[in-house]
């Protein structure tokens, strides 16, 4: 498709404090979009809507928790007047063995990122209908590939991928257009948390190339933003994700194998690894938990 012009057009982005979220909420407003910010540091929101280029504005809000997401729509409709873009971005990790994971931080990888993220849809479906907008669902990687020590990420975004390709058929017809947006490894605050249990990032580096490397953030972004502009049904991030589609199909077999090997391998290791969210976004999203529960 043609790319669409973002000049006035009104964005929102989930998870928006740090890394992707950040750095696109930056680039959209370059190119003139008003964004709204949502996430669950206020502090950090603030700072990066006060170095916008646009007119935009930050609300803190659970993207798990439907009431809250509902009435971040309805104000951010009453502030800008229209929404006609969304970016369910929001997302957190955890790492480790699934037998000695940390029930909690596995429960809450799903929610943030599978439920976070149809909650989202959910509360702005309705404004980006009248709009006739995108929607564009932040996935992974992990939605193509399985791996070992990962599984409530690659369960939850092989979730939100398949609950994006169904939504784009159910609102097709409103002029609601869907995308998927696909990330390989990417220098974020979540990739380098995870980067240091040692386990995990000895993991990560042998793997095979070109999935080892971590990639800059800029070029990622810029490649999402183009998907955007363009209200692509898939967005790669890395060239070479577009690739795996093809492959998909082969890769649980072979992972399977190759991942018996390597957890044989570090076997003795494993009961060191971390099972608690990762990175500074996971430290917020547990912060945050825990204030609501004191």
């Amino acid at each position: 498709m043609s790319r669409v012009s973002l000049e006035g057009q009104v964005a929102v982005v989930t998870g928006a404090a740090r890394g992707v979220g950040e750095l696109l909420a930056r680039k959209l407003s370059a190119r003139g979009a008003k964004v709204a910010l949502v996430g669950l540091e206020p502090d950090a929101l603030k700072r990066v809507a006060e170095r916008l280029h646009t007119d935009s504005d930050h609300w803190y809000a659970d993207v798990t928790d439907h009431e809250a997401m509902t009435r971040v729509a309805a104000e951010v409709k009453q502030r800008f007047g229209k929404v006609d873009i969304v970016v369910a971005n929001a997302g957190v990790a955890n790492g480790g063995p699934f037998a000695e994971s940390d029930p909690q931080a596995w429960r809450r990888v799903i929610e943030v990122n599978l439920i976070g993220s149809a909650m989202t849809a959910r509360a702005f479906l309705p404004v980006l209908t009248e709009s006739r907008g995108y929607l564009l669902q932040i996935a992974s990687l992990a939605a193509i590939t399985p791996a070992p020590m990962m599984t409530a990420y690659c369960a939850s975004k092989s979730g939100v991928e398949a609950y994006a390709h169904s939504l784009r058929a159910e609102v097709g017809h409103k002029g609601v257009r869907v995308g998927v947006g696909y990330l390989s490894w990417t220098d974020t605050d979540m990739v380098r948390g995870a980067d240091q249990d040692e386990v995990m990032r000895e993991l990560r580096q042998r793997l095979p190339w070109p999935s080892n490397k971590t990639y800059p953030l800029g070029p990622a972004v810029d490649r999402i933003v183009a998907g955007i502009e363009r209200r692509s049904s898939h967005v790669y991030a890395q060239w070479w994700l577009r690739g795996m589609q093809g492959v998909r199909g082969y890769l649980p077999a072979i992972i399977g194998a190759v991942g018996q090997r390597e957890m044989r391998r570090f076997e003795p290791r494993l009961k060191n690894v971390g099972t608690s969210l990762v990175g500074a976004g996971g430290a917020a999203d547990e912060e945050a938990r825990n204030t609501v529960r004191n």
